[in-house]
């Protein structure tokens, strides 16, 4: 499943944390922005990380969206930048 991943953190060293953990998962697009080609067991294993490092009440924000392998292929990239890299397979019959 790929999952896209974006965040605002205030504390720059609590950033730079979970910008390093997302390093360990999947390519950085953007600034605050990370493309994730995960297995459920990946993805629960950086959902534990991250929630470890997170602190919701000092104002932190991720958000997570999931692309299954329908939408993946969808996806528009304009400008610079890495482009997709995915596992998923996409069947046309």
């Amino acid at each position: 499943m790929l999952y896209l991943i974006s965040y605002d953190i205030a504390v720059d060293k609590r950033r730079t944390r979970i910008a390093k953990i997302l390093e360990g998962f999947g390519q950085r697009v953007q600034y605050s922005v990370f493309e994730c080609d995960l297995t459920a067991k990946q993805y629960s294993k950086l959902r534990g990380k991250l929630h470890k490092v997170l602190r919701p009440a000092d104002g932190d924000n991720l958000r997570t969206y999931r692309l299954c392998g329908v939408c993946a292929p969808h996806t528009e990239i304009v400008g610079n930048g890495p482009t997709l890299e995915t596992s998923v397979t996409i069947y046309i019959f």
